[in-house]
């Protein structure tokens, strides 16, 4: 079977998808389960791969084995290719191992030619029909597999159609259409200067490769790159026969989903089209009829379509996206696959099948990518600011939430927009699969035309993107770059704001607020909590950070970083006058003018985390990013602090570096300066014991002092610490536990680490910066750079958004094995910016760390991760794309 690269639909079953393909896969899998699917075969994944390793081309035994399959779907339908009786025609269409909707190739009605096209005209006793068939075929062949721009189609169509003084495709007759298949294969001759083949195995061939090279398009590239999917898989290509919605006012074709998947609701969602074919539905070319509607149209059609759903539903135990189309009333189902949906809807949708005793609970927290999880956390629109705001149209709801941003009509100027920090919404007629890099780049997404299931609505909802669609209340002018509605003209680079919940279109930006989490949100992130083994703290720095995350589900703050404080505009004078101090008296002044300062802040974090634990950071950047760098800056801090204009400038001169980021920070500053962490520790302490007397009596503090690099740099920091905790114990005659660690993000601490732990009580990796020296990368710099590195794919993903387990993984499972062979019982953690990033989670519930941390809105995301981590270990769940 290893030479094996084509297998019929009733050869297959779901779970070889890696092998079939999704949709090949689960049209075999309809198949044997007895549900109408026109017949046909799948050329594998497989093939793909080695198609590419091919140089491109496909193989004769190849085309032998398609041969064989096709002659087997001739002989079931009894049809033929080029038959003038009675021909086959099939359609051609890419099917990844993971959904990828619209980002690849699909070809309708191949077969037909200048004798089939009089076949099909006879054997359907519908001539309009037939010719509507070959001119939408020439159109898409000619596009997709010759890359011949489809505007030299559509152009003549719409000139027809205006010569005639009709709207829609449905009013040309069929003589108009005669023609207009005699124009197109005069702009096929014009463009490749050869006749359209009228061999129907040359436009097979051609059709696969033309889906097997459109793995590799870029937009199919973007798509796997932003859904972490391998770009090692290929696509599997579902040769199948061909089934009409376009035969009449009896035919037609649609998408249905069986829940609905922007909220989740038990109810059958979709819409169709009466005579026309499926790409008319994606395209939003007509604006369609609500599926049940189709009950007083069909009412048999409709009564087995929805057990058809049913049954898919149960047998899957998902929700269920299909594709249909009806034939002189004859159903026929073309695909059905997992549906794409908001994270609302996933949620919702996971619960109650819990609830339906479809799936356990396991399989509902492994049905929800983690990331998807960031929809619900952000914030929608404030009601008073909405019930004020102007609205300018109403449109289809096609995927929820809030965005404002200023109005770009093409792809390429909404990225251009965020490149300068704009916010944008991307506004077009209809959207299409090459608009992806702009739709995601934007805040949200505005069509004109096409419906609920339009491009432009599946792709946002898997987004978890803003989008309003078939607004056909405005009217997009993409080549003036303005919107016209009623009496107004809305130009490019203004603002308004979308409520796509409703399908609102409002003028100009409006305020937002944070949502709130409650109902089977709450339920399914308990049954998360109940799984989990990692603990999830938050990177906060003040009370309203720290309590949001609490919020979310925080249990801890892993780190707090004293910086931050020191910007506050009250405070920087005292800290720019403790920097530029030339004795320790003078620093000492400014010092004391901080502790209240920083007690204060202290205070008010412990007071909002509660019983929780927090991590202090000692202060850590660089003492010059504090001080002003233009002359007028420093004229201004001098004349403050009564010091001469040239002696400030000779101080900060004296502490500019030529690489701060390796340079006097951290604990070095506390080598030089120790009375800096002196007042921080008094804070952090003094703080503690007010909090403890207002009845926290279990306030456990815990002081982390950063970049330590050697044993012996921690002893005398931590030394200085303890001097200070003491006299503070002293003065106040009370004592609270503590615990005072160091950060891990220098590499020779990692591997020194037995030595580190000698001292500390915990370790914390500060992965931004153990990547940095790992890599020998600046942060700062690397973007410049990793953009390359990930394109020409020497790198996945960038190794500071994703933890690099192989190397910098390394280095801290030798940390964590060292630490513990001299602590058993140390404390372990990471606070960089990997503490959110669902990969990196599961790789520090392996390395047996305590908590992962980082940002508040992260937090549902990591306890998520670490859930899933630990199910991953005991079920073989897995969670499609």
């Amino acid at each position: 079977m290893d030479n094996k690269f084509v297998y019929s639909f009733h050869e297959g079953s779901k779970e070889m998808k890696s092998l079939l393909g999704g949709k090949g896969a689960n049209l075999a899998e309809m198949t044997n389960i007895g549900l109408p699917v026109p017949p046909g075969f799948t050329i594998t994944t497989k093939a793909c791969i080695n198609f590419y390793d091919e140089g491109k081309t496909l193989w004769p035994s190849l085309i032998d084995e398609i041969k064989l399959h096709l002659a087997e779907v001739e002989k079931t339908l009894n049809k033929r290719f080029s038959d003038e009786e009675n021909p086959l025609l099939v359609s051609v269409r890419s099917g990844a191992v993971f959904s990828m909707p619209g980002m690849m190739d699909t070809i309708l009605n191949l077969g037909l030619n200048d004798k089939a096209v009089k076949g099909l005209a006879k054997s359907t006793g519908n001539e309009r029909f037939a010719y509507d068939s070959y001119r939408r075929f020439i159109q898409m062949f000619s596009d997709v597999a010759m890359e011949i721009p489809k505007v030299r189609f559509e152009s003549l169509l719409e000139e027809m159609k205006e010569n005639k003084g009709v709207h829609n495709d449905t009013d040309l007759d069929s003589e108009d259409l005669k023609a207009l298949v005699e124009m197109y294969k005069k702009v096929y001759f014009e463009e490749k200067h050869e006749e359209f083949p009228q061999d129907p195995m040359k436009q097979l061939e051609l059709a696969i490769k033309a889906v097997f090279e459109s793995w590799n398009n870029p937009r199919a590239m973007i798509y796997r790159k932003l859904n972490d999917i391998p770009h090692d898989l290929g696509t599997a290509v579902n040769v199948q026969s061909m089934v009409f919605g376009n035969m009449g006012d009896k035919s037609g074709t649609g998408v249905a989903f069986t829940r609905n998947p922007a909220d989740g609701e038990n109810k059958l969602f979709g819409e169709f089209l009466i005579n026309a074919q499926g790409e008319d539905v994606v395209a939003g070319i007509r604006t369609p009829n609500e599926i049940s509607e189709l009950k007083d149209i069909m009412p048999e059609v409709y009564s087995q379509f929805v057990d058809a759903t049913k049954k898919l539903e149960h047998h899957y135990k998902d929700m269920q996206d299909i594709e249909f189309t009806i034939e002189n009333e004859r159903l026929f189902l073309l695909q059905t696959r997992a549906g794409k949906r908001t994270a609302h809807a996933a949620i919702n949708v996971a619960v109650d099948l819990v609830d339906e005793n479809l799936i356990s609970k396991e399989e509902a927290i492994m049905r929800i990518e983690p990331n998807q999880l960031d929809q619900l956390l952000h914030p929608m629109f404030e009601p008073k600011a909405l019930a004020d705001a102007q609205i300018i149209a109403k449109g289809l709801p096609a995927s929820p939430g809030a965005a404002s941003g200023k109005i770009y009509f093409h792809a390429e100027d909404v990225v251009a927009a965020k490149a300068r920090g704009e916010k944008s919404i991307l506004v077009r007629q209809e959207t299409s699969p090459e608009d992806i890099e702009g739709m995601v780049a934007a805040e949200g997404i505005l069509t004109a035309r096409g419906g609920m299931t339009s491009h432009a609505a599946v792709v946002a909802r898997g987004m978890g993107k803003c989008c309003v669609a078939g607004c056909s209340e405005i009217r997009v002018d993409e080549a003036s770059k303005v919107i016209k509605v009623k009496n107004e003209i809305i130009k490019e680079g203004e603002f308004i704001s979308l409520d796509g919940s409703a399908g609102t279109v409002y003028r100009g930006e409006i305020i937002k607020i944070q949502p709130e989490l409650s109902g089977n949100f709450e339920k399914f992130m308990t049954w998360v909590d109940e799984f989990r083994r990692l603990k999830v703290r938050t990177n906060a720095d003040t009370p309203k950070d720290a309590a949001q995350a609490v919020v979310f589900g925080a249990e801890g703050i892993g780190l707090c970083r004293t910086e931050h404080m020191f910007f506050d505009e009250k405070r920087i004078p005292a800290v720019r006058r403790m920097i530029v101090s030339t004795t320790l008296e003078e620093r000492k002044k400014a010092l004391d003018e901080l502790l209240p300062m920083q007690r204060k802040d202290f205070y008010e974090i412990y007071e909002a985390m509660g019983e929780r634990p927090v991590t202090v950071r000692l202060l850590d950047p660089p003492l010059h990013e504090f001080l002003p760098h233009g002359d007028e800056d420093i004229k201004s801090l001098a004349e403050s602090m009564n010091i001469a204009f040239e002696d400030l400038k000779d101080r900060i001169e004296d502490l500019a570096e030529f690489n701060p980021m390796l340079g006097h920070r951290g604990c070095r500053l506390a080598v030089t300066y120790p009375e800096i962490y002196r007042m921080q520790t008094r804070a952090i302490i003094e703080a503690a014991l007010d909090i403890k007397k207002s009845g926290m009596e279990s306030i456990l503090p815990e002081i982390m002092i950063p970049l330590i690099g050697d044993v012996v740099e921690l002893k005398y920091v931590k030394k200085e610490i303890e001097e200070e905790i003491q006299l503070v114990f002293e003065e106040r005659n009370d004592k609270v536990n503590y615990l005072i660690g160091t950060m891990i993000e220098v590499p020779r601490a990692a591997i020194t680490a037995d030595e580190i732990a000698t001292e500390a009580e915990f370790f914390s990796f500060g992965t931004n910066d153990l990547t940095q020296m790992g890599y020998g990368f600046s942060r700062d710099d690397a973007g410049k750079f990793l953009s390359d590195y990930e394109s020409k794919g020497i790198f996945e993903k960038s190794p500071f958004e994703v933890l690099d387990q192989k190397g910098i993984g390394k280095l801290m499972e030798i940390a964590v094995d060292l630490g513990k062979k001299t602590r058993a019982n140390i404390k372990l953690g990471i606070c960089g910016e990997h503490g959110g990033e669902p990969s990196s989670v599961e790789f520090c519930h392996r390395l047996g760390l305590d908590y992962v941390s980082c940002s508040p809105y992260r937090v549902p995301i990591a306890r998520l991760a670490a859930a899933q981590a630990v199910i991953k270990e005991s079920v073989n769940v897995t969670r499609d794309k």
